[in-house]
């Protein structure tokens, strides 16, 4: 039988949950459907608005910050930090790799923007992609945090332990589940993972999110702090897209 104090945090964490996704689905809704329409610009406020959804649901709560954190968390917060910062390249060295050796496709890396200028037409194709990792992975990893931050302060510094703390059965698959599905609008629309035929990239999608969010789960549980999660969705965003997808 649970304790008062068990059930209150049950209801409360279902309650907030209610309040988030009443905020998160429209507000998405509208601006996926301005993205698909062709207009870019608006990523910027899709990526906010899980945060801006967990703000609603703390303050109509009147619930404070604390638990989100926005403190490091001492060694064990840095560890998880740097882990995260590495753990795209090592991923992509592994999931690309074997697509460049086996002939699946061609290894043929184009300079990032950034760096395009500095790169004589003559460089070799292997130090030009490593010059895009080294930027990949600092310059652009910390221009991407602007955007992750938003996405990360709602789905792992509020949803993931709301649906925890709610008892939902399979908290961290559920919690990949549904920031998968949340994609697949864009992706079906032709907006995020151009190439392969949108009904296949959604369910390769959907495979990725769901495995993905048990390490985005780890870093966040295990340090009690946001800043890893933040971590590892700027550098998987910067280091993937930028550096192996454009090779």
């Amino acid at each position: 039988m649970l304790h008062a104090a068990d059930s209150n945090t049950r209801l409360r964490a279902r309650r907030g949950l209610i309040i988030y996704f009443a905020v998160l689905v429209p507000f998405s809704a509208v601006f996926e459907a301005l993205m698909i329409k062709g207009n870019s610009s608006w990523v910027w406020a899709l990526m906010w608005t899980p945060a801006a959804a967990s703000l609603v649901a703390r303050l109509v709560l009147r619930e404070g910050f604390g638990d989100v954190s926005f403190r490091v968390g001492g060694r064990r917060g840095w560890k998880a930090i740097g882990v995260a910062a590495i753990f795209p390249i090592v991923v992509g060295v592994i999931a690309y790799g074997i697509a460049w050796t086996t002939g699946l496709v061609q290894f043929d890396p184009r300079p990032i923007a950034l760096a395009a200028r500095y790169i004589p037409e003559a460089t070799s194709p292997a130090v030009v992609f490593l010059i895009n990792v080294a930027v990949a992975a600092t310059i652009v990893t910390v221009y991407s945090a602007r955007t992750a931050a938003g996405e990360e302060i709602g789905w792992r510094g509020y949803m993931l332990t709301r649906l925890v703390d709610a008892a939902v059965p399979k908290p961290i698959l559920t919690s990949g589940v549904i920031w998968g599905l949340w994609h697949v609008p864009l992706i079906l629309g032709g907006v995020y993972l151009i190439g392969p035929p949108p009904v296949l990239a959604a369910l390769l999608w959907m495979v990725t999110a769901t495995a993905f969010s048990f390490v985005f789960a780890r870093v966040r549980l295990e340090t009690g702090s946001v800043w890893p999660a933040i971590t590892l969705h700027s550098a998987w965003n910067a280091i993937i897209q930028a550096a192996f997808d454009r090779a």
